[in-house]
């Protein structure tokens, strides 16, 4: 699964909270200045080549909606980034947030209780 862009994520993310949608559709849903309707219509094209939407023909025009949840793209986009910046190590994400100060003892502590609660 390839990594979304930012705009391309705020394209998903109104799929995602909306459901299906007309290019129409989701342009309505950007504040003024909204987007030319052929710029979405080229990123929503480009979304679909990533598989991350389908359409539904309805004539001449196309509804779509997500084939990727976001759970899904979340769940993928961590495990490439701890694959590509920690070298595939789980142990050295963890470590490089409690270098940071960003997880606590305390908070580590209560992750291995979790987990020795779950088996």
């Amino acid at each position: 699964m390839k990594r979304l862009t930012k705009k391309e994520e705020i394209i998903m993310n109104h799929f995602w909270e909306k459901g299906p949608l007309f290019v129409r559709e989701l342009r309505e849903l950007y504040p003024e200045p909204r987007p030319h309707i052929s710029t979405l219509s080229t990123q929503v094209r480009i979304l679909q080549e990533k598989g991350f939407i389908d359409h539904k023909s309805y004539g001449p025009t196309y509804q779509y909606y997500a084939i990727i949840t976001r759970e899904e793209y979340k769940q993928h986009s961590l495990i490439g980034l701890i694959d590509e910046y920690f070298n595939h190590s789980y142990i050295n994400v963890v470590s490089a947030l409690a270098k940071e100060e960003k997880i606590t003892v305390d908070e580590l502590k209560e992750i291995i209780k979790l987990l020795e609660n779950e088996q």
